[in-house]
């Protein structure tokens, strides 16, 4: 449940941006900047009136839903109007460790899984597990789908009977005849997201989507925000606090994308794919120190040899008809993102070159009945960061710096390019990134963690956005690299969010928590870990 709520979110590449209005539109930009107030005051005048969920035969009693109504565009705020879902659950206001002692209610903490495109809706329901009791007893968790996912004005680029088209290849080193197929797929995907979304679709971008946070504080009765944002989540934030620094309350920006302007999205995804062959390394790693239960390889090469027999046998016949080496190493690169899920995912690849696919199939089978919501949170990907900054148009560019990067990082690179190749051809106008940053005394301190060998958000990326927001303090899970922090095994990590979340208190500048531990290998297939969220939600890779 973990995964599904905090971490499904996870993955993916958290890649999204924000994007600054062009100066030589500055008219545009104090409209929008106008029509965020009015909106902002419209809801708090409305509120939300929470009740029962859509589907609350499936949830406890303790989450409510509602919906807050935003602009469509901020610089009309009396035009087309929105709706984004919303969740809730109060605060308990109960010690969990001391019965029945009282807790003061801290007000709403509002969270963002990242992604873009994921969906935040039901983080409440995490105040349910122990990590997170403590801080469900002072905030009411809330969390909400943003533009464009879910029921909040959903986009879609195709057809989701289409999304999953397995068994697929996953070349690390492309033909020229299937790199010539993939672009047309790119050139299909862009045109198909202009023709179902129309010119609604130049709206779904990061400063709108931080525009609508600053509605949702409001329409919360919340005079300033308290936020947690996973992986491009810690975007949005670092977005929020540069536009409305004067409205945050408390910040927790957990596994960090570098907000530089210059990284924004496509050199993001250049340091994504160099740092998930490291991450790769790491598991095959662990998998040969373990070489007496799966008996893949007693070093990191014999193991990649022995995953790439396996792709090579998928390609000649794909396993349970659907499962091929595209969907072999999508349900590797999750566990890129998270270590819990090492010893599941190497039971499987060892099971499967012994003769028994069940395993492989049951992690890496592109479900049917998931296909809706993935191709929702692909298209809310590809949108976002398409709008939010300039790419390259140029394949010519693309091919050379993705070629010279396979060289030495050939697990994700041609996969990642295959994710973002839409935005080379993609219509509609385009932002320039907003150069993010608060300088001493412009907000309140922040909270900024980072796991060293993240490949999702590498750990640069936490260092640049430490330097930008000033007062800011960053905690570092060394040698570690698993995604997403907060209410993970890290206990030491989880009692630096606490001590800030309920009482304000940070530790120094820069501070250190040990690993947490690594996995112990499972000679069978175990249940599934807390964050093997169905995958993959996009419909390469997931998003992060």
């Amino acid at each position: 449940m973990r995964a599904a709520l905090l971490y499904s979110a996870a993955g993916s590449l958290l890649l999204s941006a924000l994007t600054a209005v062009p100066d030589t539109d500055g008219a545009r930009s104090a409209a929008e900047l106008r029509g965020t107030a009015v909106a902002a005051a419209r809801a708090k005048a409305a509120g939300i009136d929470f009740g029962p969920c859509p589907d609350a035969q499936d949830l406890p009693g303790s989450m409510q839903c509602g919906t807050v109504t935003v602009p469509l565009d901020y610089a009309r705020p009396d035009g087309r109007q929105i709706e984004l879902a919303v969740g809730r659950a109060r605060a308990t206001r109960k010690e969990p460790h001391h019965g029945k002692r009282a807790v003061r209610r801290q007000g709403a903490l509002v969270y963002n899984p990242g992604g873009p495109g994921a969906n935040g809706l039901y983080f409440p329901l995490v105040g349910l597990l122990p990590e997170w009791k403590r801080i469900a007893a002072a905030y009411d968790l809330v969390g909400y789908a943003p533009r464009g996912v879910g029921r909040s004005a959903p986009l879609s680029c195709q057809d989701p009977k289409r999304f999953f088209q397995g068994p697929t290849l996953a070349p690390t080193q492309p033909s020229e005849s299937y790199k010539k197929e993939r672009i047309a797929q790119a050139k299909a995907y862009a045109r198909g997201c202009a023709e179902r979304a129309g010119g609604a679709l130049r709206h779904y971008h990061s400063l709108n989507n931080a525009r609508d946070l600053d509605v949702l504080r409001a329409a919360l009765g919340e005079e300033r925000l308290t936020f947690l944002g996973t992986s491009y989540g810690t975007y949005l934030g670092a977005l929020y606090a540069t536009l409305f620094p004067g409205h945050v309350r408390r910040m927790v920006l957990d596994s960090a994308v570098d907000p530089h302007p210059a990284e924004i999205w496509y050199r993001n995804n250049l340091d994504q794919s160099a740092a998930f062959e490291g991450r790769w390394r790491d598991f095959r790693r662990w998998i040969a120190r373990h070489d007496d239960v799966y008996g893949l390889g007693r070093t990191a090469r014999e193991v990649r040899r022995s995953y790439e027999r396996a792709s090579a046998r998928l390609a000649a016949e794909p396993a349970g008809k659907e499962v091929g080496p595209g969907q072999l190493q999508g349900a590797f690169l999750q566990a890129g993102y998270y270590d819990d899920q090492w010893p599941h995912r190497a039971h499987a690849l060892s099971a499967y070159l012994k003769g028994d696919p069940g395993p492989l199939v049951e992690q890496a089978e592109q479900r049917p009945e998931a296909a809706a919501e993935a191709e929702n949170t692909r298209a809310v990907y590809v949108a976002v960061e398409c709008n939010d900054a300039p790419w390259p148009t140029d394949w010519e560019v693309w091919d050379r710096d993705n070629t010279r990067l396979a060289r030495r990082a050939p697990f994700e690179t041609w996969d990642n390019v295959w994710t973002n190749l839409p935005c080379a051809y993609w219509e509609g106008p385009r932002q320039r990134p907003l150069d993010v940053g608060a300088g001493p005394g412009a907000l309140p301190p922040t909270l900024i963690l980072a796991a060293e060998r993240d490949a999702a958000t590498p750990y640069d990326g936490a260092l640049e956005l430490h330097r930008r927001l000033a007062g800011s303090v960053l905690v570092t899970e060394r040698d570690a690299g698993a995604h997403g922090l907060a209410g993970g095994p890290n206990a030491c990590v989880n009692g630096h969010v606490e001590a800030y979340l309920l009482a304000g208190r940070l530790p120094g500048r820069r501070t250190d928590c040990a690993a947490h531990p690594e996995p112990k290998p499972q000679s069978q297939s175990p249940s599934r870990s807390r964050s093997a969220a169905p995958e993959p939600p996009g419909a390469d890779r997931p998003l992060g």
